[in-house]
């Protein structure tokens, strides 16, 4: 079998793959050819090509994310990386395990006016876990640089994941082939993570907080969590992307926030507990930092200086399932007051109001897309929600038997919204995935489509509101005179017509009275067209949203 005639790159190919490192994304480039030329050669390797670095980044990463198993991603020399940062930052604060393979010139040619070279060397240090270089003017096989290699790779499966960049230099010619070379990996040895728990007893008795932030889905600790909720004293919070579903937790925490005054006491825990990666509620998050908390725990094995609410006592480097088996043995007393049930009080009372919500007859608002979308989405599905307006409405609404919900949630950026999706539906073909996109991020990440082959069992739904529309509810940009201008960027662009410039059958939606019928023939039709474009109200939506929250209140 040819493979590149390069020893290094062989080397290189050889470690990856005895690390599990199955996937491989690479961008067409000249300097990264000799890893096209092994990867493809490798037996137990799958490659993708997306010429767009950046939505190359972000398709690994929905496709790492949904796997929950590396990927790689190799692009060329010079600027061809940077495009990769977005998505890397993503993956570093949601623990997503991807490796960056850049190629680059050797050493001595950076800096000295060679073409498309920039300094390669650790530009992702910020966000990422490990850094390594190999260059092939001084690079020979032997084991000292084999347990090296393998030291780097263990970072992939460490309990605190994420992404990870290896830069190797590469000198001209760069097509050769030679035979396929066998490589002995040699191992290194993994960290140990130890922890040891703080006195439970220390919460007998008083107010407790649960509240959980993004997440991949977790029957078992979904279970413990419904056990601990039982408790009068326990209260728990999640969202949707948390993917935890019970009939004792809270589930819409903006709409439980909305039903009481911050200054009431009688809401306030005094216990706060908290697991997972980035809660979207801005508004969770300002009542937790004005308040006084005698105890917050954090668990996980992330980001051990994260003081989301100001008054971390201890973060505990244990796995979420391992926390609450102890807190769940401890037979602690926390049936002494009735904290859960004033919660889920104005939960269920807001809950019953929203039943009863109704906007214009005639005009179409965001609000009744999402509305619509709650009586008409059926699991078993995967939905991704992209960023800003689109993942804040969704959080309104109860989450959906069998959906799984995924988000960018780590930076909240806009830009890898549609790739997110494409990855993750290439990665899991034969399930349903739907994502749910405004129009700005959609055209924003646009080169997503050029993917090819697109898959088909992925279906969008763009709302199109000519704009940012979270600009239009938040109290700064909303009173702004230049909001349409310069923050909401208020375009007339269509990006159905971008889809069809991918050849994709798009549907076109503004009239209210038709939604429900259109969006649930689009939903259940599997030969039909892949992607909606549903216009809404766009001067409106606000004050709908606004009129929601005022009559949904206690």
């Amino acid at each position: 079998m040819q493979s590149s005639d390069k020893e290094l790159v062989q080397f290189v190919v050889a470690a990856l793959a005895h690390h599990g490192i199955q996937k491989v994304i690479l961008s067409p480039g000249s300097r990264n050819a000799p890893f096209a030329i092994a990867f493809d050669a490798h037996p137990q390797i799958e490659t993708l090509v997306v010429h767009d670095e950046r939505a190359a980044a972000f398709i690994a990463l929905g496709w790492a994310e949904r796997t929950q198993s590396p990927v790689a991603i190799c692009c060329t020399s010079g600027s061809a990386c940077l495009n990769y940062y977005p998505a890397l930052a993503e993956a570093y604060y949601r623990n997503i395990p991807i490796l960056a393979l850049t190629a680059d010139r050797p050493s001595k040619w950076i800096n000295q006016g060679d073409g498309q070279t920039i300094v390669q060397a650790e530009v992702f240090k910020n966000h990422s876990h490990a850094y390594l270089a190999f260059d092939e003017d001084n690079f020979t096989y032997n084991a000292a640089q084999s347990v090296q290699i393998s030291s780097f790779l263990n970072r992939l499966s460490q309990p605190w994941k994420g992404p990870i960049h290896l830069n190797i230099g590469l000198n001209e010619p760069l097509y050769g082939l030679a035979p396929f070379q066998n490589f002995d990996i040699e191992p290194s040895p993994q960290e140990a993570v130890n922890c040891i728990l703080p006195d439970l007893a220390t919460i007998e008795g008083k107010k407790i907080m649960v509240i959980v932030g993004q997440m991949e889905p977790n029957p078992a600790l979904e279970i413990q969590l419904a056990r601990f909720a039982k408790y009068s004293n326990v209260v728990v919070l999640v969202e949707n992307t948390s993917n935890l579903k019970d009939e004792l937790f809270n589930h819409c925490i903006d709409r439980s926030l909305n039903g009481f005054e911050p200054t009431d006491h009688a809401f306030q825990p005094e216990v706060l507990i908290s697991f997972g990666g980035a809660i979207v509620s801005k508004r969770i998050k300002a009542y937790l930092r004005q308040i006084s908390l005698e105890i917050h725990w954090r668990i996980g094995h992330d980001f051990p200086e994260m003081n989301t609410f100001g008054t971390l006592s201890a973060h505990l480097p244990i796995e979420p399932t391992q926390f609450m088996e102890a807190l769940l043995q401890s037979n602690l007393s926390l049936q002494t007051i009735n904290f859960k049930g004033k919660w889920k009080a104005i939960d269920y009372i807001a809950k019953d109001k929203q039943a009863a919500f109704v906007t214009s007859a005639t005009t179409l608002f965001d609000y009744d897309v999402f509305n619509c979308l709650q009586g008409q989405i059926n699991g078993p599905l995967h939905l991704h929600l992209a960023n800003s307006s689109v993942v804040r409405y969704a959080q309104l609404f109860d989450p959906i038997t069998d959906v799984i919900y995924h988000s960018n949630r780590g930076t909240s950026g806009i830009d890898g919204s549609v790739s997110t999706a494409v990855g993750a539906a290439l990665a899991s073909p034969n399930q349903k995935h739907l994502l749910l996109c405004g129009d700005t991020s959609f055209i924003y990440d646009s080169n997503a489509l050029w993917t090819a082959p697109f898959p088909k069992n992925l279906k969008i739904i763009l709302i199109q509101n000519h704009g940012g529309g979270i600009f239009q509810i938040i109290s700064g940009p909303a009173n702004s005179p230049l909001r349409s201008q310069y923050f909401e960027a208020t375009h007339q662009k269509s990006p159905g017509k971008i889809a069809e410039g991918y050849d994709f059958e798009v549907l076109y939606l503004s009239d209210k009275s038709k939604l429900a019928s259109a969006v649930s023939t689009f939903l259940e039709t599997t030969d039909g067209p892949q992607m909606i474009e549903i216009t809404t109200e766009q001067d409106q939506n606000a004050q709908v949203l606004t009129d929601f929250f005022n009559f949904v209140k206690k």
